[in-house]
């Protein structure tokens, strides 16, 4: 017959007597809830962070009527250069494509400008950059711009702009070129509002998927838009 004492480390350590003994072994219910947290954080998956060697910005020509937007840009240059992350644009003098290379060279950054020949008339080409290239035409600028970067941005700017930016989505959307490159747009002003909404109703009504709304982001703020950038996960 088991003494008082022998008995008492068979039952759980809530219910032996006072005092008595136990045998040290971690009850049953607590085992199981250590498996269970052990096994959570084994099913958490940390987002993948891309590396942001450069990144190309859409943007006007034209310095536009919206004095915030050049302030935008100054910021987004400075904090290109101090991340060390390269500008890709454009590759013109002037308007918003001009103030923000200059705001990227003035902070220590480095920028490669690409753009066609045929439109020297009308994008004074800036004689200051890193890395000017001259190509044929407008499809193998972008096509350059494309290859050259990491990921985009765009800024307010007009007809080339969206060009630009919706032929770069149209890319991932049709996985025409590996790796896809993230997208965002980068407002402080509300200047999207309308391109959003445009999108928004596109999707509702069925003509552009979810899956396809999703890679073109937002952001207010360039911390905020180049965080998108390196974070931003593609549907398979």
């Amino acid at each position: 017959m088991l003494s008082h004492n022998e008995c008492a480390g068979y039952l759980p350590q809530c219910l032996a007597p006072k005092g008595a003994p136990t045998t040290g072994r971690t009850p049953r219910r607590e085992r199981a809830r250590k498996r269970t947290r052990r096994d959570n954080r084994a099913a958490i998956t940390v987002p993948p962070v891309r590396d942001l060697r450069r990144v190309c910005v859409f943007c006007g020509s034209s310095d536009g009527t919206r004095p915030g937007v050049a302030a935008l840009a100054i910021e987004l240059g400075a904090q290109l250069a101090a991340e060390g992350i390269g500008l890709v644009y454009g590759g013109a003098c002037i308007g918003v494509m001009g103030t923000l290379a200059d705001a990227t060279l003035a902070a220590g950054g480095h920028v490669t400008g690409v753009i066609p020949g045929g439109l020297f008339s009308r994008e004074v080409p800036h004689e200051g950059l890193s890395d000017l290239r001259v190509v044929d035409g407008m499809h193998e600028r972008k096509a350059t711009m494309y290859a050259l970067s990491d990921g985009f941005l765009a800024l307010p700017g007009g007809f080339g702009t969206l060009d630009e930016l919706f032929e770069a989505t149209t890319w991932n959307q049709l996985r025409l070129h590996e790796p896809r490159k993230p997208i965002t747009l980068l407002d402080d002003d509300s200047f999207w509002d309308p391109l959003v909404q445009l999108l928004d109703s596109m999707t509702d009504a069925g003509y552009v998927k979810p899956r396809g709304r999703r890679l073109v982001q937002r952001a207010s703020t360039p911390v905020e838009a180049l965080d998108r950038l390196r974070t931003f996960e593609f549907d398979d």
